[in-house]
């Protein structure tokens, strides 16, 4: 069964950079993958929570694109950073430090759900990113959006 996450929450880290999984997240996590997870580095510099089964999804297509730069900048990035991580049972789990540090985080985060992973961003960095992504979605979209909007 497919998971799929969906909604934006407030959320502080802890002293130790632990993050408390809010809990309309937490539950899924433990009906999908008993609390397993891979935290890992994205492309926008944020940081991206998967299920450990979509993970190794994520990470198997990534590892069989064809060699390229790209291909070899985003192996960099995503799979030489992922971390496997469980929720504890409060919940939480811990943000590795480098990871934590590569995303500009430090004590308040937004933890988006978009699908099947959690993105944590820094506060200040994800109110930026939204107030950008609201001018751009203003514009007129290009046609195979606009089909999905007018419906």
């Amino acid at each position: 069964m497919a998971i799929s996450f969906r909604g934006v929450n407030v959320v502080t880290l802890d002293a130790k950079g632990r993050l408390a999984v809010p809990a309309v997240h937490r539950q899924k996590l433990v009906d999908h993958c008993d609390g397993e997870a891979v935290v890992t580095l994205s492309r926008e510099a944020s940081l991206l929570l998967y299920p450990l089964p979509e993970w190794e999804e994520v990470a198997r297509r990534i590892l069989r694109l064809p060699e390229s730069e790209y291909a070899s900048s985003l192996r960099a990035v995503m799979v030489a950073n992922a971390t496997d991580c469980r929720l504890d049972g409060h919940g939480r789990v811990l943000l590795p430090a480098l990871l934590r540090n590569l995303a500009s985080i430090t004590k308040s985060a937004r933890v988006i759900g978009i699908g099947s992973r959690l993105e944590i961003w820094d506060e200040a960095i994800w109110d930026e990113k939204l107030r950008r992504s609201l001018g751009v979605v203003k514009e007129e979209p290009p046609p195979n959006v606009g089909e999905i909007l007018s419906g």
